[in-house]
């Protein structure tokens, strides 16, 4: 089967897994997918050559599969992806001097996708789009194409909506390009390193929003089992991926 024909397949049983979210019927995604991690390891392929982070990120805990159905009210809930403290003065300090990201492709699945520039929500966690065929960019990390940081482009993987438009994640391979749209137009070309699926509160987040080190372009959406008692996946799958 090519990878385009099982892109197509995991799309369809992503319809029903919308579903079995609106009413609350379990499911495993794991019995659909490829083998979780490709490259080198989510820990080594963020930690080589890392300077040390600028500052620890906060306790609050990305998050649930997709915006919550109505009358979804799990008693707790998985972590959500950590962000960075974005106080008053390191946010007016980082600024960007250049062009932020406005739309992400991934040729290898055939999806592109709008970047809306986001930041904290009231639980200091990154922000994430309600619509879950957009993608957000953490605007208080690394900037894509300034030759330095990890930036993160995160998104849903499927809500009672639809299927989210990082839904395919797990099904890239090492090689596989990414691109980045800025808003002036100009086309950043990453190459991915490496793919993991990580348990969520096992999810590295100093390293994922490193501000200093070589230039990283990390996707990340949510992957794993769904855990019906928790409304959510039980993991983050993460991308890492380099200039090409």
């Amino acid at each position: 089967m090519t990878r385009a024909a099982a892109a197509q397949r995991r799309r369809l049983v992503a319809l029903g897994a919308c579903l079995a979210v609106a009413v609350g019927t379990p499911l495993a995604w794991s019995a659909t997918r490829p083998p979780a991690a490709v490259g080198e390891g989510l820990a080594a392929g963020l930690a080589a050559g890392l300077a040390a982070p600028a500052a620890a990120p906060p306790a609050t805990p990305l998050g649930t599969s997709g915006p919550q159905a109505e009358g979804q009210e799990p008693a707790r809930t998985l972590p959500r992806l950590s962000a960075r403290p974005a106080d008053p003065a390191s946010v007016a300090a980082r600024v960007p001097a250049v062009d932020p990201p406005v739309e992400v492709s991934v040729p290898a699945l055939g999806v592109s996708a709008p970047v809306d520039a986001m930041g904290v929500d009231a639980d200091g966690a990154m922000g994430l789009p309600d619509d879950v065929r957009r993608t957000s960019w953490y605007r208080h990390g690394a900037v894509p194409g300034t030759g330095g940081g990890t930036s993160v482009i995160a998104g849903h993987v499927a809500s009672a909506a639809g299927r989210g438009v990082l839904g395919d994640l797990p099904d890239l391979d090492r090689g596989d390009e990414v691109v980045v749209r800025t808003a002036a137009g100009e086309l950043l070309r990453y190459r991915v390193t490496t793919r993991e699926a990580v348990v969520k509160e096992a999810l590295p987040v100093a390293d994922l929003f490193a501000r200093e080190g070589p230039e990283r372009l990390v996707l990340v959406t949510c992957g794993g089992p769904y855990l019906r008692e928790l409304g959510a996946h039980r993991d983050n799958v993460v991308v890492v991926a380099e200039p090409a």
